[in-house]
């Protein structure tokens, strides 16, 4: 699932003391130590014992985090599927039950509102979108879908995920039968008669796990995972740096108004349809970009030294400004500084030598090919 964080992984906030809405767990991480942050209105655990040693752990283990802030919204109603292809590039009509996809909210122009998560369940479409835009989304929903569609925000859900290695070891000895799924795949399961909905999708670049609970059961269904000993509670610092070496765009930062799918380079989230009937918003720009290439393209970034080039230097060529850069940190597990970010279409070439300017100094950079890390996701079909 896309993923948000309070800031850049090396930058850490000072703590909150107060928030106008807890999420349910807030408690349970301040017990248990976590640093606290301000973020979309949520305070947030930030960090445990450290990004680093979590970022580590989650690639090795299995990581515990709380998305709780993110919006969960369910869709009925006839023509639901097909009112939403207005709104989503992607192919939403032909998901089976428990098949899920990753989408984009387009504005009219096809600029990029958000990044989401779509499933197709027995009797509604479930959707998972990030916290920051959650209220802004529904409106447009709202707005813009016909009367026949019902719109449910699930309010009294709460949300988390379980990324790792060894993450489907853990949760396998709680909700038997989570093993069965492939990536992108979900279901519903139960834990001590609480409704679960499980999917076998995260945004770490790891295999691993959302769980949709009851809020008034998150507790009792965390303390159960978190007593595996696979599993460790993780801040938001280490998802963001985990995403980062993915190559996972972060709405907000990476993605927004001023991209679309081409630009983002998120082309696989159109499908075959959806490219030879268009009929979203945005579609006339979008198909022809397709074909004849865009202006810009979101890339990697490896950064030479130590120096960690974040968001929003600016990258060079020579004396010409080529792009900026949209995220950007330390990433442990390769061991250097990397980033991401945005530059002219004929320089988005893996092996472009580039500048970012910091501080006042050129760092040289060079455009390189995402994931950073490779994915190991566990797909269905894939060689063992």
């Amino acid at each position: 699932m896309m993923s948000e964080v309070p800031s850049e992984n090396a930058e850490i906030e000072d703590e909150v003391i107060d928030t106008e809405a807890p999420l349910p767990l807030d408690a349970w991480h301040r017990a248990r130590g976590a640093r606290m942050v301000a973020f979309a209105g949520y305070a947030m655990p930030i960090q445990y014992e450290g990004i680093m040693a979590e970022h580590l752990w989650t690639r090795e283990q299995a990581g515990l985090f709380d998305v709780s802030h993110m919006g969960q919204v369910l869709f009925t109603g006839e023509g639901a599927a097909q009112a939403l292809e207005v709104m989503l590039p992607g192919e939403i009509q032909a998901l089976k039950a428990g098949q899920m996809r990753y989408s984009l909210l387009l504005n009219e122009e096809g600029g990029i509102l958000d990044d989401l998560m779509i499933t197709r369940r027995a009797d509604d479409l479930y959707m998972v979108v990030n916290g920051a835009t959650k209220y802004d989304d529904i409106g447009t929903f709202r707005d813009e879908l016909p009367d026949a569609v019902t719109i449910n925000f699930l309010e009294d859900q709460a949300l988390i995920a379980l990324q790792g290695p060894k993450a489907v070891d853990a949760l396998a000895r709680i909700v038997p039968g989570v093993e069965a799924l492939f990536f992108m795949q979900a279901a519903g399961f139960a834990w001590h008669e609480t409704p679960l909905w499980i999917s076998r999708s995260g945004y770490t670049g790891e295999d691993g796990f959302e769980i949709s609970v009851p809020a008034d059961a998150v507790v009792a269904l965390v303390e159960a995972i978190a007593a595996q000993p696979e599993v460790k509670p993780i801040g938001l610092g280490a998802r963001d740096s985990l995403r980062l070496e993915a190559g996972l765009p972060l709405y907000g930062h990476d993605l927004d108004e001023n991209a679309n799918p081409v630009i983002a380079d998120l082309t696989f989230a159109i499908q075959k349809r959806r490219r030879a009937e268009g009929g979203f918003h945005g579609a006339e720009t979008i198909l022809h970009q397709l074909a004849e290439g865009a202006p810009s393209k979101r890339v990697g970034l490896t950064v030479a030294g130590r120096m960690p080039v974040r968001e929003g230097a600016k990258l060079y060529q020579g004396d010409a400004l080529v792009g900026t850069v949209t995220s950007g940190g330390f990433a442990p597990s390769v061991n250097a500084p990397i980033a991401m970010g945005y530059v002219t279409v004929n320089l988005a070439i893996a092996g472009t030598a580039l500048e970012a300017e910091v501080r006042g100094k050129r760092v040289p950079v060079t455009v390189a090919s995402m994931p950073f890390i490779p994915h190991r996701y566990h797909r269905k079909g894939a060689a063992k």
